[in-house]
């Protein structure tokens, strides 16, 4: 049987910021410890226009797609080295981060993703994180700040700066830090 329909995959949504780049970090130690797939996720989309704009030549939106294959590929080389393990896919795709994400965790073992705020419980996560929090088809991962835990202690990051417990994210993954309701 072909290992790929064996392995479990994990989906890391990267965005190029600081946070992404520790998620995607986490999420690679992850899928390395479980022999995971690593399933790497950028979307973009274009600013909104207005209707009376000019609309897009195909250059332009090849230049974009491009950019974006770029920005991908320089947060791997940062974040995973120069060479990617056999086990890792890229996906780049034109769209809401947030729709892509949840999509791309269909079948996926977990989702990681980045959050440049503390507060898990509170307003400050972004449209991206709530939304996969509340929609996604697996299991939510949330790596914090470094020197953070979204759980609310100052001990490291959601998994561990010093690697001292890998149990902290199921926490997360299972409802035991409430996700935001709908109004906040």
């Amino acid at each position: 049987m072909d290992k790929a329909a064996i392995s479990p995959v994990i989906v890391a949504g990267v965005s190029g910021s600081p946070a992404s780049a520790r998620a995607l970090r986490w999420a690679a130690d992850e899928a390395q410890r479980c022999h995971a797939q690593l399933k790497v996720v950028l979307a973009w989309h274009d600013e909104r226009r207005a209707y009376y704009a000019p609309s897009m030549t195909p250059q332009d939106l090849a230049a974009r797609q491009q950019h974006a294959r770029d920005r991908l590929a320089a947060t791997l080389r940062a974040v995973l080295g120069p060479e990617l393990a056999a086990d890792v896919t890229t996906e780049v795709t034109e769209g809401d981060p947030e729709r892509a994400l949840v999509d791309f965790s269909a079948g996926a073992a977990l989702l990681v993703l980045g959050a440049a705020s503390g507060q898990l419980a509170g307003r400050s996560i972004g449209p991206v994180v709530r939304t996969c929090l509340s929609r996604a088809h697996c299991p939510v991962v949330v790596v914090g700040p470094e020197g953070q835990d979204l759980s609310g202690s100052d001990s490291g990051d959601l998994a561990g700066a010093a690697g001292d417990s890998r149990d902290d994210w199921r926490l997360v993954a299972a409802g035991a830090v409430p996700a935001p309701r709908a109004g906040d």
